[in-house]
């Protein structure tokens, strides 16, 4: 059985993220949490840092890995009248060598341009003039 004195100090942060983050990992070993409380442990402070390879797969498509353990950090966390902030810190040097960063209104999606629809197949036959 727990001690209730512990309960009292609220989760443990690190050790949950610790949980959530590992089985994305490759290099398990790098995963270096450290967690801060403030103002009478209503705010929580997690930040978070692991290998460069790992970061796609910690990250998920889109981002979904992380957005479901940030859920799961914010539900722990508002059960026990707390708030909590996961910040994720890159590798060294991930800036210049990482992917090329997009120019603003230069989207990858088109959105910026004016809508230009679908041409559809071209026919085979020649234009004529009709009979008029």
């Amino acid at each position: 059985m727990p001690d209730l004195a512990s309960l009292s100090t609220g989760p443990d942060y690190p050790g949950l993220l610790k949980f959530l983050v590992k089985p994305f990992l490759e290099f398990p070993d790098s995963l270096c949490i450290d967690c801060e409380k403030c103002k009478n442990d209503q705010r929580v402070w997690i930040r978070v840092a692991f290998e460069a390879e790992d970061k796609g797969k910690v990250y998920g498509r889109g981002g979904r890995n992380l957005q479901a353990i940030r859920t799961v950090l914010e539900t722990t966390a508002t059960n026990c009248g707390q708030s909590v902030h996961l910040n994720v810190y890159e590798p060294e040097g991930e800036e210049e060598g990482g992917a090329p960063k997009r120019r603003p209104g230069n989207g990858s999606n088109g959105s910026d341009r004016k809508y230009q629809p679908k041409r559809g197949p071209r026919s085979s036959r020649p234009l004529t003039p009709r009979p008029g």
